[in-house]
């Protein structure tokens, strides 16, 4: 009778369940028809004269926009997690050349984003103001990383009641040593590289002094590059902005005034403030143009030619298989670049690598693609927050890399792990093991015990042998010895401004640069750009066998900062082979 209830009340709950995802996805497929069906009368044509723009930036910002069919619907499911820093640039550079628009007001309320990636919004706002036009901002509270995006406005407002953070910054590890100490776990770990600190975690309880003495060097460098901008924009010092930190001068809203925010203002008073600057009297009612919904057509015949640049997005952690607009996969990632190589209309590939690495057999798969790409037409790399380790193997072969001076890249290094349970099952579970096997190692890497000498140099061999053959792809990538890669690899984390230095990118910059220099090479006048890979339906994804993007964004939305902690857990669990992947997901604040 037990399990009759249990499987009547469990099928009941699953058609209420399923109800109401059918629900959610019929009202999302009607809206989305709807607003197709009127986009185009509605919204290109409703940019009037002195346009104010108003950019709400709420939520992650993404390397690429992904088309969220429960947008407006509320909840988990909407949210401006669908922030896209391709869209926003791309509309911040079309709104700086339409005289129709006059300014962009931004409200930053929670905005998560990398340093680069604040970096190449900020180049966007700031050619935009170029242009003769203005950007103000408003927030209630804005972290180091917010100011860093909002010191490039005209003008800067903060809520009188607010909070502006700035102290400097600072990078936290997590070390799991005697959480596997406690678990009778032995994490066995083959390693080359004294830099390559992706494996401490598991074997210390502190940060290595060389890990230590790498940590210290980039993120005082990225913390150099934040200071370095804000002073040229807000005519500060570099060392008066140190100062404010080192002292905790900014404690009040009042503290900022006059040097890092122009005024303390309620919203409706900045918006009086936008309605003088646009020559409004304060009984005129002030219509805000949505920024998502902004577009407007381009006038010239450029987007008729069928001349096109190729923008291939290489985003996350590395790994065979299909993957998706958040992990990359081998399969796919390769196969977009092989269509961009053998469309004959692409005359030029911009691969924008946005990656902590990973697999380091998907990794030389990809890179074997970009060799062959590069012999066919010109093939750069524009590096977003990280392009590092297995995302610097994937890069290395490229005509040109371009890179932040922010971007975390490098980490030219190998690693293995090997968690051995024995003793967890055994003294914390009461479960023992027996074994039969028809050779001597059959049961090698199982995890059901230690390995022995003979087994360990075997594994760690494969260790040694990737790490020759990354070395090498990078000497031949960048025209250097092997031994100068070795001496600047060993698993150490360089930013893009250091990285220039040792030969590591070419260049630093933003996509926009990169895309700049393919058109230069491949001598084109007219072009359009497209983006590939091609974005899976958001339904089919939806209703993928895999971990979806879908249940990757609830994850995000019920665990908040906590589901990087849990991402480490699960990339532990999913990891195959040997890897070449960063020191761990870092936090910095």
């Amino acid at each position: 009778m037990k399990q009759f209830f249990g499987a009547f009340f469990g099928s009941i709950i699953g058609i209420v369940v399923a109800t109401i995802l059918g629900i959610l996805i019929t009202v999302a497929v009607v809206k989305s028809s709807f607003e197709g069906a009127f986009e185009e009368k509605e919204e290109v044509s409703a940019v009037k004269a002195n346009t104010v723009l108003k950019l709400v930036l709420d939520g992650e910002v993404s390397e690429r926009e992904k088309e969220n069919p429960f947008k407006g619907l509320g909840g988990a499911f909407s949210g401006n997690d669908g922030l896209g820093l391709n869209s926003l640039v791309k509309k911040l550079n079309i709104a700086s050349e339409d005289e129709n628009v006059k300014g962009v007001y931004v409200v930053i309320k929670s905005l998560r984003a990398g340093f680069a990636t604040m970096l190449e919004l900020r180049d966007a706002m700031e050619r935009f103001k170029e242009k003769g036009k203005f950007i103000y901002v408003y927030s209630e509270n804005l972290s180091q990383n917010e100011y860093f995006l909002a010191s490039s406005a005209t003008r800067i407002f903060l809520n009188p009641q607010g909070n502006l953070d700035w102290k400097g910054l600072n990078m936290s590890l997590l070390f799991y040593k005697h959480t596997f100490e406690k678990l009778d776990i032995d994490m066995q770990v083959f390693r080359h590289g004294k830099f390559k600190s992706a494996v401490e975690p598991f074997m210390l309880d502190k940060m290595s002094e060389a890990n230590r003495y790498q940590s210290e060097t980039f993120l005082n460098s990225i913390w150099n590059t934040m200071l370095t901008e804000i002073s040229r924009s807000r005519k500060l010092s570099v060392e008066e902005l140190n100062a404010m930190a080192n002292n905790l001068q900014v404690h009040f809203p009042s503290d900022a005034l006059g040097k890092l925010v122009d005024a303390l203002a309620y919203e409706d008073e900045v918006v009086a403030e936008i309605k003088k600057k646009t020559g409004l009297k304060e009984s005129d009612k002030m219509k805000f143009k949505d920024f998502e919904k902004y577009e407007k057509k381009a006038d010239d015949e450029s987007h008729k030619k069928d001349e096109k640049i190729a923008v291939i997005y290489a985003n996350g952690a590395i790994g065979s298989g299909e993957g998706n607009d958040e992990e990359i996969g081998s399969d796919r990632l390769v196969k977009a670049i092989k269509e961009a190589r053998q469309d004959d209309k692409i005359k030029g590939i911009v691969i924008r690598v946005n990656s902590p690495g990973g697999s380091a057999l998907a990794s030389d798969v990809i890179w074997r693609e970009v060799t062959l790409a590069k012999k066919a037409k010109p093939t750069v790399v524009s590096m977003g927050n990280l392009a590092a380790s297995g995302g610097y193997y994937i890069s290395c072969a490229a005509d040109r890399i371009f890179a932040q001076p922010n971007t975390i890249t490098g980490s030219i290094g190998v690693f293995g792990i090997l968690p051995n349970i024995q003793k967890l099952l055994d003294k914390k579970l009461g479960i023992t093991v027996d074994t039969v096997n028809t050779n001597k190692y059959s049961d090698i890497g199982t995890g059901l015990r230690t390995v022995t000498e003979r087994e360990y140099q075997f594994i760690q061999s494969s260790v040694e042998k990737v790490y020759d053959t990354f070395t090498k792809r990078v000497a031949e990538g960048r025209g250097i010895s092997q031994a100068m890669v070795d001496s600047i690899g060993q698993g150490r984390v360089w930013t893009g401004a250091d990285a220039l230095k040792i030969n590591l990118v070419d260049e630093l910059g933003g996509l926009d640069d990169a895309i700049a220099y393919v058109v230069k090479k491949a001598k084109l006048k007219q072009f359009k750009t497209v983006e590939l890979p091609k974005q899976k339906n958001p339904f089919d994804d939806f209703f993928g066998k895999k971990e979806s993007e879908f249940e990757s964004k609830l994850m995000k939305n019920q665990l908040g900062s906590m589901y990087m902690y849990f991402r480490q857990v699960q990339n532990l669990i999913e990891m195959k082979g040997v890897q070449a992947r960063l020191p761990f997901e870092m936090t910095f604040q």
